[in-house]
């Protein structure tokens, strides 16, 4: 007797679920190999064709942190042209104006502003600037040559003591001394005072009279340099203004005495006598001799004269140290 086919049950293998066993008489069902843990058939698929994928993914990652890596690096900086070197500063209307300014300062500011510097005598002479401190400028052009590539300015100077003139290399008009007699030492020392002398010094125009520590309300009689005179150099220069007091009136000439000596009267035998006579005009033995000048005083042998001694009067002590005629 023939057995019915088993059933599906316990103690056999388990079909699939939604599997059916083949019908009786087909040939026998082999179920296919389990997967193994944790991998599908689809992961296989997914895995092969991802691995072209996460290479190409991995190769533009690597390029685009290259890139990076490039675009990171430090790049030297390109020269940039100085402002004050451009191209455009060279021209004149783009130069600062130095005119009026000392040489010296002038020079340090152009090359601030990027200019070379040199200068001239603008007089008519050629007088070289061994010191830039002791010369201002008077007229200012762009040099047509750059000196070292650079745009120039040349500079016409005089001595900062002078005035400008009229045009570069044209003479200069050196200051004048003006005139101040008859004006108070005071006023005079004030119109003096533009053309800059060493000093302006006062004395007295009389030889016997003392002038005081402040003479501001003193006349000027005579001054040196005379009205009109040129005056170079005035830094050393001095100027000499001889004074009056108030209410004294000025000598007709220069080295005169406010208070000369009495001139002794004539004896009127002045002529007379041998020649053994002793000519009391001219020995200086006796207490009435009198010179009429030094010269007289040295013909008879009596200069020097002595205060004191015949013949020594204060007309012929032109120094008032008490000796008369001792040059």
């Amino acid at each position: 007797m023939s057995m019915p086919p088993q059933q599906p049950g316990y103690g056999y293998p388990q079909q699939p679920y939604g599997q059916q066993p083949p019908p009786h008489g087909q040939p026998q069902w082999t179920p296919a190999p389990p997967p193994r843990q944790g991998m599908s058939t689809g992961a296989k698929v997914g895995l092969g064709c991802g691995i072209p994928v996460i290479g190409l993914l991995l190769l533009g990652a690597c390029g685009a942190i290259i890139s990076a890596g490039q675009d990171a690096k430090p790049k030297s900086a390109a020269p940039r042209p100085s402002p004050s070197r451009s191209a455009g500063a060279g021209s004149a209307k783009a130069a600062p104006l130095f005119v009026g300014e000392n040489l010296k300062q002038a020079k340090a500011a152009a090359d601030a502003a990027g200019y070379n510097a040199i200068s001239h005598d603008a007089g008519p002479g050629n007088a070289g600037q061994w010191d830039d401190d002791n010369w201002k400028v008077c007229f200012q052009t762009v040099a047509a040559k750059p000196v070292a590539g650079i745009p120039t300015l040349d500079f016409g100077v005089v001595r900062n003591e002078w005035p400008c003139p009229a045009e570069d290399g044209a003479p200069i008009p050196y200051p004048k001394t003006p005139k101040v007699l008859g004006q108070t030492f005071a006023q005079a020392s004030k119109a003096l005072a533009p053309i800059g002398f060493e000093r302006i010094e006062p004395q007295s125009a009389y030889t016997d009279v003392s002038v005081p520590a402040s003479p501001d309300d003193w006349k000027v009689c005579f001054q040196d340099p005379e009205e009109g005179k040129e005056i170079q150099y005035p830094k050393t220069t001095t100027a000499y203004l001889k004074l009056t007091a108030p209410g004294t009136a000025c000598p007709k000439t220069e080295y005169t005495q406010l208070h000369p000596d009495p001139t002794p009267p004539s004896t009127g035998d002045d002529n007379t006598g041998d020649d053994n006579s002793d000519n009391t005009s001219g020995s200086g033995g006796g207490g009435d001799s009198y010179y009429k000048n030094c010269t007289e005083a040295k013909n008879a042998g009596a200069a020097p004269i002595h205060k004191g001694e015949p013949g020594y009067r204060r007309a012929l002590d032109r120094d008032g140290d008490g000796i008369a005629c001792d040059r």
